[in-house]
């Protein structure tokens, strides 16, 4: 890992990342959310909730910044038969909790529920979702996200959107 900050990150400014991440997902501003990430980061969604060796299992998602790009691209560009018409979708995040901090990086597990509308249909998905926040001179980055989804086996051609 590069050399980072040595700056502790607050459990207050996390939440206050987490949440604006979740209001940027929520306003579809794709751009954005890749801005919040550092290059190196992971983005996962593991089928196996338990799992922690994610590059040896099957994964929903699995994406380094060059798949967060395009997935991002794809999205915004029509370009996915299941984000056609997107879907709109409202997260509230809860239950935070610090399971690992070091100067310059800090490590919360949160639960989150994501309404989705679309076609007129709403669906609940629930998640525990494990973050790993780093200080960067240009603010806090994102350098892994986890998103444990509760029935991962039963969304497996119904996402739309990122989590």
């Amino acid at each position: 890992m590069k050399d980072l900050p040595d700056t502790e990150i607050t459990l207050d400014q996390a939440v206050k990342f987490l949440w604006e991440e979740a209001d940027i997902l929520d306003r579809q501003d794709y751009d954005a959310w890749i801005g919040l990430w550092d290059e190196a980061g992971l983005y996962v969604i593991p089928v196996d909730p338990d799992t922690e060796d994610f590059a040896d299992h099957l994964n929903l998602v699995y994406d380094d910044h060059q798949m967060r790009r395009a997935r991002a691209q794809r999205l915004q560009g029509g370009f996915s038969i299941s984000a056609a018409p997107p879907a709109k979708t409202v997260r509230t995040l809860s239950r935070f909790v610090v399971t690992a901090s070091e100067p310059g990086s800090l490590t919360l597990r949160s639960a989150m529920h994501v309404v989705e509308d679309k076609f007129g249909r709403q669906r609940l998905f629930a998640a525990n979702v494990e973050h790993r926040l780093i200080a960067t001179p240009e603010g806090l980055r994102i350098g892994q996200k986890v998103v444990r989804l509760l029935n991962s086996d039963g969304v497996l051609t119904s996402i739309s959107y990122l989590f």
